[in-house]
């Protein structure tokens, strides 16, 4: 998982000690278009040494506009999972496999667009700098875009799902849905299994941290 670049734009390695730091370098980045429409770069947060890394898809609208991870309405579902399956969540460092909120307009909103390929894997060399300074046993990838960014490879969720999978710096990786999803889902029947589905797979986490 190297961090060696020649771009512009990167930091050197002085700018890379600290998740301080770190998140205020990320704040230039122009390393893919999506830094042209977003109102800022949304970088991880939560203690450095957590030993769980959420790693989400992209900032949404209140989390571009507020500049942290997961403050709306997905962000009060995933609170709520990881307490049901329990996590504290200020115990966990929660980030984003892209840091720019791509979103379209349409009239006064602005609505979440999937990002690309390129875009996740441009994007992916700040969560890999991110993963070396957290240093988590567990990382729980939540959606195709996370488990790209985290994989470097477009992989689907239930090929991965139910099982923890070991990754080369020593950590394990959940496969999980994104939360958001569940507020995409009109019946309440389905919406509650996915609930559940999520929060079994974040207990899967919870059963790795208590075993090591």
């Amino acid at each position: 998982m190297s961090t060696a670049t020649t771009d512009a734009d990167s930091p050197t390695a002085d700018d890379l000690k600290t998740l301080d730091a770190l998140a205020r370098v990320e704040q230039g980045c122009t390393r893919c278009p999506l830094y042209r429409d977003a109102t800022q770069a949304v970088p991880g947060a939560g203690p450095k040494m957590a030993h769980v890394m959420l790693v989400g898809e992209q900032p949404g609208d209140q989390e571009d506009l507020a500049g942290k991870p997961f403050v709306g309405p997905a962000g009060r579902l995933l609170d709520q999972a990881l307490v049901d399956a329990g996590i504290d969540r200020d115990e966990v460092f929660i980030t984003n496999a892209v840091k720019h909120f791509k979103h379209e307009p349409r009239g006064k909103r602005r609505l979440h667009k999937r990002p690309n390929a390129s875009e996740i894997d441009q994007c992916r060399w700040w969560l890999n700098i991110e993963r070396e300074l957290v240093r988590p046993k567990v990382i729980v990838g939540m959606g195709v875009t996370a488990l790209r960014g985290v994989l470097g490879r477009a992989v689907t969720i239930t090929s991965m799902r139910g099982e923890p999978h070991p990754l080369d710096d020593g950590s394990q990786l959940v496969a999980t849905i994104h939360p958001s999803s569940l507020l995409r889902t009109r019946d309440r029947a389905d919406r509650d299994a996915k609930y559940k589905g999520l929060v079994t797979d974040l207990e899967v986490c919870a059963t790795l941290l208590a075993s090591t």
